[in-house]
Protein backbone atom coordinates (compact mmCIF):
# COMPACT_ATOMS: atom_id res chain seq x y z
CA UNK A 1 0.00 0.00 0.00
CA UNK A 2 1.01 3.21 -1.03
CA UNK A 3 0.84 6.19 1.39
CA UNK A 4 1.92 9.95 1.54
CA UNK A 5 3.12 11.49 5.19
CA UNK A 6 3.46 14.67 5.54
CA UNK A 7 7.04 14.94 8.23
CA UNK A 8 7.35 17.89 10.58
CA UNK A 9 10.51 17.54 12.43
CA UNK A 10 10.17 20.37 14.81
CA UNK A 11 12.33 21.57 17.41
CA UNK A 12 14.61 20.73 20.11
CA UNK A 13 14.42 16.57 20.11
CA UNK A 14 11.93 16.77 17.70
CA UNK A 15 14.27 15.35 15.02
CA UNK A 16 15.68 12.83 16.61
CA UNK A 17 12.70 11.13 17.44
CA UNK A 18 10.98 11.23 14.71
CA UNK A 19 14.35 9.97 13.00
CA UNK A 20 13.84 6.91 14.93
CA UNK A 21 9.97 7.14 14.00
CA UNK A 22 10.98 6.82 10.49
CA UNK A 23 13.11 4.03 10.48
CA UNK A 24 10.19 1.99 12.20
CA UNK A 25 8.39 3.32 9.54
CA UNK A 26 11.06 1.74 6.94
CA UNK A 27 11.26 -1.62 8.78
CA UNK A 28 7.29 -1.87 8.97
CA UNK A 29 7.53 -1.02 4.81
CA UNK A 30 9.94 -3.81 4.31
CA UNK A 31 8.64 -6.65 6.59
CA UNK A 32 4.67 -6.25 4.97
CA UNK A 33 5.37 -4.80 0.69
CA UNK A 34 4.40 -1.32 1.88
CA UNK A 35 5.50 2.02 0.49
CA UNK A 36 5.18 5.39 2.13
CA UNK A 37 6.64 8.75 0.71
CA UNK A 38 7.69 10.88 3.27
CA UNK A 39 7.91 14.38 2.41
CA UNK A 40 9.46 17.32 5.47
CA UNK A 41 7.41 20.18 6.07
CA UNK A 42 8.16 23.26 8.40
CA UNK A 43 6.37 24.08 11.66
CA UNK A 44 6.73 25.91 15.07
CA UNK A 45 10.36 27.45 15.64
CA UNK A 46 12.17 26.37 12.95
CA UNK A 47 9.52 27.45 10.40
CA UNK A 48 9.81 31.49 12.32
CA UNK A 49 13.68 31.02 11.58
CA UNK A 50 13.69 30.36 8.31
CA UNK A 51 10.36 31.60 6.73
CA UNK A 52 9.87 34.20 9.41
CA UNK A 53 5.90 32.43 10.77
CA UNK A 54 5.32 29.62 12.69
CA UNK A 55 3.26 28.22 9.77
CA UNK A 56 3.84 28.64 5.99
CA UNK A 57 1.44 28.53 3.48
CA UNK A 58 3.38 25.81 1.75
CA UNK A 59 3.20 23.64 4.86
CA UNK A 60 -0.89 23.53 5.11
CA UNK A 61 -0.70 22.87 1.46
CA UNK A 62 1.40 19.50 1.69
CA UNK A 63 -0.68 18.14 4.62
CA UNK A 64 -3.66 18.81 2.99
CA UNK A 65 -2.38 16.45 0.38
CA UNK A 66 -0.85 13.80 2.49
CA UNK A 67 -2.76 11.06 4.15
CA UNK A 68 -1.12 11.46 7.36
CA UNK A 69 1.33 13.76 9.14
CA UNK A 70 4.08 12.58 12.02
CA UNK A 71 4.56 15.50 14.01
CA UNK A 72 8.18 15.35 16.21
CA UNK A 73 7.64 17.89 18.75
CA UNK A 74 7.59 21.93 18.41
CA UNK A 75 8.44 25.31 20.52
CA UNK A 76 11.39 26.33 22.83
CA UNK A 77 12.75 28.78 25.27
CA UNK A 78 14.13 30.80 22.32
CA UNK A 79 11.03 32.06 21.29
CA UNK A 80 9.27 32.42 24.32
CA UNK A 81 9.61 36.43 24.42
CA UNK A 82 7.42 36.89 20.84
CA UNK A 83 3.71 37.40 20.88
CA UNK A 84 1.27 34.68 21.74
CA UNK A 85 0.17 34.52 17.52
CA UNK A 86 3.77 34.08 16.31
CA UNK A 87 5.11 31.80 18.84
CA UNK A 88 5.88 28.11 17.67
CA UNK A 89 2.40 26.83 19.23
CA UNK A 90 0.43 28.81 17.53
CA UNK A 91 1.74 27.37 14.65
CA UNK A 92 0.43 23.93 15.95
CA UNK A 93 -2.92 25.71 17.34
CA UNK A 94 -3.30 26.73 13.25
CA UNK A 95 -2.53 23.52 11.72
CA UNK A 96 -5.39 21.73 13.43
CA UNK A 97 -7.86 24.44 12.55
CA UNK A 98 -6.41 24.30 8.85
CA UNK A 99 -6.62 20.25 8.76
CA UNK A 100 -9.88 20.75 10.72
CA UNK A 101 -8.53 18.25 13.28
CA UNK A 102 -11.41 18.53 16.14
CA UNK A 103 -10.69 15.51 18.36
CA UNK A 104 -7.59 14.50 20.30
CA UNK A 105 -6.76 11.28 20.84
CA UNK A 106 -4.65 10.10 24.26
CA UNK A 107 -4.34 6.53 25.51
CA UNK A 108 -2.64 6.15 28.36
CA UNK A 109 -2.06 2.92 29.19
CA UNK A 110 0.90 1.30 31.85
CA UNK A 111 3.00 -1.35 30.72
CA UNK A 112 3.76 -4.25 32.89
CA UNK A 113 7.58 -3.62 32.26
CA UNK A 114 7.49 0.48 33.49
CA UNK A 115 4.99 -0.54 36.38
CA UNK A 116 7.56 0.17 38.51
CA UNK A 117 7.67 3.41 37.22
CA UNK A 118 4.29 4.55 38.24
CA UNK A 119 3.89 7.14 40.94
CA UNK A 120 0.89 5.60 42.17
CA UNK A 121 0.61 2.44 45.08
CA UNK A 122 1.25 -1.26 43.37
CA UNK A 123 -2.34 -2.21 45.15
CA UNK A 124 -3.88 0.98 42.91
CA UNK A 125 -1.90 0.01 40.11
CA UNK A 126 -2.61 -3.61 40.29
CA UNK A 127 -6.39 -3.27 39.24
CA UNK A 128 -5.16 -1.60 35.72
CA UNK A 129 -4.71 1.47 34.09
CA UNK A 130 -5.69 1.51 30.67
CA UNK A 131 -7.59 4.41 29.27
CA UNK A 132 -8.16 7.26 26.48
CA UNK A 133 -8.65 10.47 26.73
CA UNK A 134 -10.71 12.11 23.97
CA UNK A 135 -10.40 15.69 24.23
CA UNK A 136 -12.04 18.48 22.24
CA UNK A 137 -8.96 20.70 19.90
CA UNK A 138 -10.58 23.38 18.42
CA UNK A 139 -13.22 25.00 20.44
CA UNK A 140 -13.13 26.54 24.32
CA UNK A 141 -10.78 28.58 26.13
CA UNK A 142 -8.03 28.56 23.69
CA UNK A 143 -9.99 29.78 20.97
CA UNK A 144 -12.54 32.09 22.65
CA UNK A 145 -12.44 35.43 22.25
CA UNK A 146 -9.47 37.30 24.29
CA UNK A 147 -8.29 40.87 25.04
CA UNK A 148 -6.43 43.04 27.74
CA UNK A 149 -7.28 46.30 29.03
CA UNK A 150 -7.65 49.02 31.58
CA UNK A 151 -10.70 48.82 33.40
CA UNK A 152 -12.12 51.85 34.59
CA UNK A 153 -10.65 51.34 38.22
CA UNK A 154 -6.80 51.88 36.54
CA UNK A 155 -6.48 48.03 36.72
CA UNK A 156 -4.81 45.86 33.90
CA UNK A 157 -7.15 43.55 33.08
CA UNK A 158 -7.24 40.45 30.85
CA UNK A 159 -9.94 38.04 29.79
CA UNK A 160 -10.16 34.38 27.93
CA UNK A 161 -13.88 33.13 26.86
CA UNK A 162 -14.50 29.71 26.80
CA UNK A 163 -17.41 29.23 23.96
CA UNK A 164 -18.69 26.07 22.77
CA UNK A 165 -21.84 25.33 19.90
CA UNK A 166 -24.12 22.67 20.19
CA UNK A 167 -22.44 20.69 17.21
CA UNK A 168 -18.94 21.25 18.28
CA UNK A 169 -19.88 18.93 21.84
CA UNK A 170 -21.93 16.61 19.52
CA UNK A 171 -19.13 15.50 17.69
CA UNK A 172 -16.29 14.99 20.29
CA UNK A 173 -18.99 12.71 22.44
CA UNK A 174 -19.46 11.21 19.38
CA UNK A 175 -16.09 10.28 18.90
CA UNK A 176 -15.59 9.30 22.88
CA UNK A 177 -18.80 6.47 22.25
CA UNK A 178 -17.45 5.57 19.14
CA UNK A 179 -13.53 5.23 20.68
CA UNK A 180 -15.69 3.78 24.11
CA UNK A 181 -17.14 1.09 21.42
CA UNK A 182 -13.62 -0.70 20.34
CA UNK A 183 -12.97 -1.07 23.61
CA UNK A 184 -14.75 -1.79 26.86
CA UNK A 185 -17.98 1.10 26.64
CA UNK A 186 -17.53 2.98 29.14
CA UNK A 187 -17.31 6.69 28.70
CA UNK A 188 -16.79 9.31 31.56
CA UNK A 189 -17.85 13.21 30.42
CA UNK A 190 -16.26 15.96 32.60
CA UNK A 191 -17.55 19.01 32.77
CA UNK A 192 -17.77 21.74 35.53
CA UNK A 193 -21.30 22.21 35.13
CA UNK A 194 -21.87 23.25 38.63
CA UNK A 195 -20.63 26.71 37.77
CA UNK A 196 -19.91 26.84 34.26
CA UNK A 197 -22.58 27.96 31.67
CA UNK A 198 -20.73 26.45 28.23
CA UNK A 199 -20.55 23.26 31.12
CA UNK A 200 -23.83 22.46 31.49
CA UNK A 201 -24.53 22.90 27.66
CA UNK A 202 -21.88 20.55 27.14
CA UNK A 203 -23.56 17.93 30.18
CA UNK A 204 -27.24 18.56 28.18
CA UNK A 205 -25.48 17.28 24.62
CA UNK A 206 -23.65 14.32 26.55
CA UNK A 207 -26.95 13.13 27.37
CA UNK A 208 -28.67 13.45 24.09
CA UNK A 209 -25.65 11.97 22.42
CA UNK A 210 -25.53 9.31 25.46
CA UNK A 211 -29.04 8.37 24.47
CA UNK A 212 -27.87 7.37 20.88
CA UNK A 213 -25.29 4.18 22.43
CA UNK A 214 -27.28 2.64 25.02
CA UNK A 215 -24.79 -0.36 25.21
CA UNK A 216 -22.13 1.94 26.59
CA UNK A 217 -21.70 3.41 29.98
CA UNK A 218 -22.10 6.79 30.84
CA UNK A 219 -20.98 8.91 33.47
CA UNK A 220 -20.88 12.58 34.67
CA UNK A 221 -18.07 13.82 36.61
CA UNK A 222 -16.77 17.20 38.02
CA UNK A 223 -12.97 18.15 36.55
CA UNK A 224 -11.68 18.46 39.98
CA UNK A 225 -13.24 14.90 41.09
CA UNK A 226 -11.59 13.58 38.14
CA UNK A 227 -8.37 14.80 38.45
CA UNK A 228 -8.48 13.16 42.21
CA UNK A 229 -10.39 9.76 40.87
CA UNK A 230 -7.12 9.25 37.94
CA UNK A 231 -5.38 9.45 41.40
CA UNK A 232 -7.02 6.96 43.90
CA UNK A 233 -8.51 4.58 41.34
CA UNK A 234 -7.25 5.43 37.81
CA UNK A 235 -9.04 1.73 36.67
CA UNK A 236 -12.48 3.23 36.58
CA UNK A 237 -11.94 4.45 33.63
CA UNK A 238 -12.10 3.40 29.76
CA UNK A 239 -12.95 6.51 27.56
CA UNK A 240 -12.95 10.32 29.26
CA UNK A 241 -14.11 13.12 27.06
CA UNK A 242 -13.88 16.51 27.69
CA UNK A 243 -13.44 20.14 26.68
CA UNK A 244 -10.12 21.51 25.39
CA UNK A 245 -8.29 22.95 28.57
CA UNK A 246 -9.66 20.29 30.80
CA UNK A 247 -8.28 17.50 28.23
CA UNK A 248 -4.88 19.81 27.82
CA UNK A 249 -4.71 19.32 32.12
CA UNK A 250 -5.87 15.58 32.86
CA UNK A 251 -4.27 14.22 30.01
CA UNK A 252 -1.22 15.05 31.44
CA UNK A 253 -1.71 14.16 34.44
CA UNK A 254 -2.81 10.42 33.43
CA UNK A 255 0.64 10.33 31.27
CA UNK A 256 2.20 11.02 34.24
CA UNK A 257 0.69 7.44 36.31
CA UNK A 258 1.84 5.06 33.05
CA UNK A 259 5.83 6.13 34.12
CA UNK A 260 7.09 9.08 31.60
CA UNK A 261 5.68 11.55 29.12
CA UNK A 262 8.64 9.87 26.51
CA UNK A 263 6.34 7.24 26.59
CA UNK A 264 2.87 8.31 25.30
CA UNK A 265 1.30 9.03 21.76
CA UNK A 266 -1.66 11.00 20.90
CA UNK A 267 -3.92 11.77 17.33
CA UNK A 268 -5.44 14.28 16.17
CA UNK A 269 -8.46 13.60 13.82
CA UNK A 270 -11.40 15.45 12.12
CA UNK A 271 -14.41 13.82 10.63
CA UNK A 272 -12.52 11.45 8.09
CA UNK A 273 -9.57 9.01 7.95
CA UNK A 274 -7.15 11.86 8.03
CA UNK A 275 -4.96 12.60 11.34
CA UNK A 276 -1.64 14.22 12.52
CA UNK A 277 0.04 12.07 14.93
CA UNK A 278 2.47 13.40 17.42
CA UNK A 279 3.76 12.67 21.14
CA UNK A 280 2.47 14.74 23.88
CA UNK A 281 5.75 15.87 25.47
CA UNK A 282 7.06 18.77 24.65
CA UNK A 283 10.67 19.68 22.62
CA UNK A 284 12.44 19.48 25.63
CA UNK A 285 15.66 21.67 24.53
CA UNK A 286 17.84 20.39 27.26
CA UNK A 287 18.45 17.38 26.10
CA UNK A 288 18.55 18.48 22.02
CA UNK A 289 21.16 16.21 20.11
CA UNK A 290 22.72 14.60 22.87
CA UNK A 291 20.60 11.16 21.64
CA UNK A 292 19.31 10.93 25.01
CA UNK A 293 15.24 11.50 24.23
CA UNK A 294 12.58 8.83 24.39
CA UNK A 295 11.52 7.94 21.18
CA UNK A 296 9.02 5.68 21.79
CA UNK A 297 5.78 8.14 22.43
CA UNK A 298 6.88 8.84 18.47
CA UNK A 299 7.02 5.67 17.56
CA UNK A 300 3.67 4.61 19.11
CA UNK A 301 2.65 7.61 17.36
CA UNK A 302 3.15 6.52 14.57
CA UNK A 303 1.79 3.07 15.46
CA UNK A 304 -1.36 4.93 15.81
CA UNK A 305 -0.77 6.49 12.44
CA UNK A 306 -0.98 2.87 10.78
CA UNK A 307 -4.12 1.82 12.69
CA UNK A 308 -6.42 4.95 12.58
CA UNK A 309 -5.57 6.73 9.64
CA UNK A 310 -4.22 3.69 7.42
CA UNK A 311 -6.31 0.71 8.56
CA UNK A 312 -3.15 -1.41 9.35
CA UNK A 313 -3.71 -2.88 12.44
CA UNK A 314 -1.63 -5.39 11.81
CA UNK A 315 1.28 -3.71 11.36
CA UNK A 316 0.28 -1.06 14.30
CA UNK A 317 0.09 -4.40 16.41
CA UNK A 318 4.34 -5.61 14.94
CA UNK A 319 4.97 -2.04 16.36
CA UNK A 320 3.62 -2.12 19.46
CA UNK A 321 4.50 -5.95 20.42
CA UNK A 322 8.39 -4.40 19.25
CA UNK A 323 8.35 -1.71 21.91
CA UNK A 324 6.57 -4.02 24.86
CA UNK A 325 9.03 -6.72 24.41
CA UNK A 326 12.51 -4.01 23.85
CA UNK A 327 10.87 -2.98 27.35
CA UNK A 328 10.66 -6.64 28.56
CA UNK A 329 14.18 -6.99 28.12
CA UNK A 330 15.36 -4.38 30.43
CA UNK A 331 16.19 -1.81 27.74
CA UNK A 332 15.67 1.78 28.91
CA UNK A 333 16.48 5.58 27.86
CA UNK A 334 16.92 7.62 30.44
CA UNK A 335 13.81 9.10 31.44
CA UNK A 336 12.47 5.56 32.15
CA UNK A 337 15.46 4.29 33.68
CA UNK A 338 15.75 2.95 37.41
CA UNK A 339 17.77 1.12 39.59
CA UNK A 340 17.23 -2.91 39.06
CA UNK A 341 19.00 -6.08 37.67
CA UNK A 342 19.22 -6.15 34.28
CA UNK A 343 17.88 -2.74 33.36
CA UNK A 344 20.36 -1.21 30.44
CA UNK A 345 20.80 2.38 30.04
CA UNK A 346 20.60 3.02 25.96
CA UNK A 347 20.57 5.92 23.71
CA UNK A 348 17.63 7.48 21.75
CA UNK A 349 18.87 5.88 18.48
CA UNK A 350 19.90 2.58 19.88
CA UNK A 351 16.21 2.27 21.16
CA UNK A 352 14.84 2.66 17.75
CA UNK A 353 17.20 0.26 16.48
CA UNK A 354 16.48 -2.13 19.10
CA UNK A 355 12.29 -1.43 18.26
CA UNK A 356 13.04 -2.14 14.32
CA UNK A 357 14.90 -5.29 15.50
CA UNK A 358 12.04 -6.79 17.12
CA UNK A 359 9.82 -5.95 14.11
CA UNK A 360 11.96 -7.70 11.49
Amino acid sequence: MNKKIAVIRGDGIGPEITEEALKVLNEICRKFGHSFEYTDVLMGGIAIDKAGTPLPQETIDICLNSDAVLLGAIGGPKWDSLPGNQRPEAGLLGLRGALKLFANIRPAKLLAPLASACPLKPEITSKGLDLVIVRELTGGVYFGERKTYIDENGAKTAVDSMKYSDYEIERICRTAFETARKRRCKVHSIDKANVLDSSRLWREIAHKTAELYPDVEYFDMLVDNCAMQLVRNPAQFDVIVTENMFGDILSDEASMLTGSLGMLPSASQGDGSFGLYEPIHGSAPDIAGLNQANPIATILSAAMMLRHSFDMPTEADAIERAVNTVLEKGYRTGDIMSEGEGLKLVSCSEMGGLICGEIR
